[in-house]
């Protein structure tokens, strides 16, 4: 698999159905992944490569067939979660606060409950 050839699957609209439709079921680790690299493809400050690699992991994540069926109880997102934290550790010197932040207040918005563990163990992952 090389994550590049998923960069076309990307669009903001994909994004955002696929987080309305399956945002609970993924999780707040999946999600909180997605939104991170959503909010830092969005910064102006972070050049196009890390864009492009971002849009390839955020088109993983859109994509309906990938490796484990997202619709698989416990297992279906556990490809989508190394996905998008293999990309963040990799372009991880971009991630500001400023983009911890907006995606958390997202987060908030499917999920009224969040424990800040989960979210710093996803931080820890990611280095």
């Amino acid at each position: 698999m090389n994550i590049n050839d998923y960069k076309d699957y990307y669009s903001d609209g994909s994004f955002r159905s696929k987080l309305r439709n399956m945002g609970k079921a993924a999780g707040i680790q999946v999600v909180y992944a997605a939104l991170l690299l959503y909010f830092m493809m969005k910064d102006p400050l972070v050049p196009v490569k890390a864009k492009i690699t971002i849009m390839a992991a955020l088109g993983y994540f859109i994509f309906p067939a990938d490796a484990i069926p997202d619709l698989l109880p416990l297992m279906g997102f556990s490809d989508d979660l190394g996905v998008l934290i293999f990309v963040l550790s990799r372009i991880r010197h971009h991630l500001t606060d400023e983009t911890r932040c907006k995606a958390k207040e997202k987060l908030l918005t499917w999920f009224k409950q969040v424990d800040e563990s989960e979210l710093e163990e996803l931080l820890d992952r990611i280095g």
